[in-house]
């Protein structure tokens, strides 16, 4: 059975950094490009960045210049390493790949 499992979050502080990871588990087609998206309570999900097959990588503008999206193969892991968080950061983040998405994990940035 396909599966995306997250990990990573947690508290941290305005200016902090976190990495979060996607591993996936399962046959999953690689032309299926990697996703992160977010929720903010009382908010829609959005999409936060992903990587092609190819390794062509896109970032929502909200976060180009502090999110770097990266994977490793012989891991089937996706990874989102985050800089200079914000506030506004707070959400769940969700792994994507195709029609499946993993169980999200909760990033809250506060002081």
């Amino acid at each position: 059975q396909v599966q995306l499992v997250e990990s990573g979050g947690g508290l941290v502080q305005p200016g902090g950094s976190r990495r979060l990871s996607c591993v996936a588990s399962g046959f999953i087609p690689d032309f299926y490009a990697i996703g992160w998206f977010r929720q903010a309570p009382g908010k829609e999900r959005e999409g936060v960045s992903c990587i092609s097959s190819s390794d062509y990588t896109n970032y929502a503008d909200s976060v180009k210049g502090r999110f770097t999206i990266s994977k490793d193969n012989a891991k089937n892991t996706v990874y989102l390493q985050m800089n200079s968080l914000k506030p506004e950061d707070t959400a769940v983040y969700y792994c994507n790949q195709g029609p499946i998405w993993g169980q999200g994990t909760l990033v809250t940035v506060s002081s």
